[in-house]
């Protein structure tokens, strides 16, 4: 019997240590996008076990849905909650921001870290004035309903853009904004400048590369070894697009008067499918993007005007999701399918262990059927 004890506890070492070895996986300080429009997803429960797992320590939402915070009750998860489009009217009235704020926010912050509401979500990329003309003043009013409740030092208000709202984008030094979009940003700049939040954009050099085939070089934009482009005016030499587009952010906002606000990359991934003319959208390619951009994140990298400031990153996505609209790149964004299992190697096997790809079971249900079969075996063989 003392041997088969023995044996059970150098198992349970095994297993633990084992465990331990997928703790430090993308716990990079990357975030990741928790898209739900799918009818085939994990539960929320699964979900936090998958990410923490993962040692990712950082959600974007689309919603402020309370079964996902709940799920990670406890869990030391910071979470990016959303109001969609669809809010902004209604955000503009104190009393219903008051609510919504006390319904969907203030319930759960004793338990889930709640740090940041994008209110709307790339508003200046539809055709919608009067949404254009909702967007600051609903901002303002989700920040005075924290603020009266006592709740702004826990909890941001931004938006998230498009980058359809740069006319240039290149080189990053002459970055401007749509004139059109001037009076509007101006005022979001102030605001961003007064309550200190970040600007969030949603950049995705794929775009670029599809609809410049013969101009964009494939290595430049998967931050694969290439010449790079070197700005006329600065002499700073980008050797992948995405730098190069937050730093046309930077420019276009300096330009507009902003020395003292940051910019954040809210969203940017690799499709790892697309319809036929949706060119570059493979596993292949979506492995090296992601793959070689968490690199670049663990290194602490900053843009070649910002070299001192960490580029603060949300991958888009952590899944695929089957009911999205538009072309099929839209719903094969995902790190993961439904089922847990990943889509592609990122690169660097150690971000994704084995032990996390089923998603019907979580590290510690591993653990607990492994350790249960063991002590069985021990019983019998006694």
């Amino acid at each position: 019997m003392a041997a088969s004890s023995s044996l059970l506890f150098t198992s349970l070492l095994v297993l633990l240590t084992f465990a331990d070895s997928s703790v430090q996986v993308l716990g990079l300080g990357v975030g990741i996008n928790y898209g739900q429009i799918a009818n085939n997803l994990p539960s929320p429960t699964r979900v936090s076990y998958l990410l923490r797992s993962l040692n990712i320590s950082r959600v974007k939402l689309y919603d402020a849905d309370p079964n996902v915070l709940v799920a990670f009750s406890n869990t030391n998860v910071d979470f990016i909650i959303g109001l969609g489009n669809e809010y902004l009217q209604n955000m503009t009235d104190p009393i219903k921001a008051q609510n919504w704020v006390q319904q969907r926010v203030q319930p759960y912050l004793s338990r889930t870290r709640i740090t940041c509401i994008t209110v709307g979500n790339e508003v200046f990329k539809y055709n919608d004035h009067q949404q254009w003309s909702n967007l600051l003043p609903a901002m303002q009013t989700v920040y005075n309903t924290l603020v009266d409740l006592g709740l702004d030092k826990q909890v941001s208000v931004t938006t998230a853009h498009s980058l359809d709202i740069l006319s240039v984008s290149f080189p990053p030094s002459a970055g401007a904004f749509r004139q059109d979009l001037g009076e509007y940003l101006h005022g979001i700049l102030n605001f961003h400048a007064q309550v200190k939040s970040p600007v969030l954009i949603n950049a995705y050099p794929y775009f670029a590369y599809k609809d410049n085939l013969n101009e964009v070089p494939l290595d430049y934009v998967l931050f694969q070894p290439n010449q790079g482009t070197m700005d006329p005016f600065t002499n700073l030499k980008y050797d992948n697009m995405l730098y190069a587009q937050v730093d046309a952010v930077y420019s276009a906002i300096k330009a507009l008067g902003h020395t003292d606000i940051e910019v954040r990359v809210s969203e940017t991934g690799w499709p790892s499918k697309g319809d036929e003319n949706e060119v570059g959208a493979t596993p292949e390619n979506a492995g090296l993007y992601n793959g070689n951009l968490l690199k670049r994140i663990e290194q602490r990298q900053g843009t070649p005007a910002k070299p001192n400031v960490p580029i603060d990153i949300f991958v888009f996505a952590l899944f695929n999701e089957n009911l999205k609209p538009g072309p099929a790149s839209e719903r094969n964004y995902g790190l993961f399918y439904p089922d847990g299992t990943p889509v592609y190697n990122i690169g660097v096997q150690s971000y994704l262990p084995e032990l996390i790809y089923s998603s019907g079971s979580t590290t510690n249900g591993f653990l607990f059927c492994c350790l249960l079969i063991l002590a069985m075996a021990c019983l019998i063989f006694s």
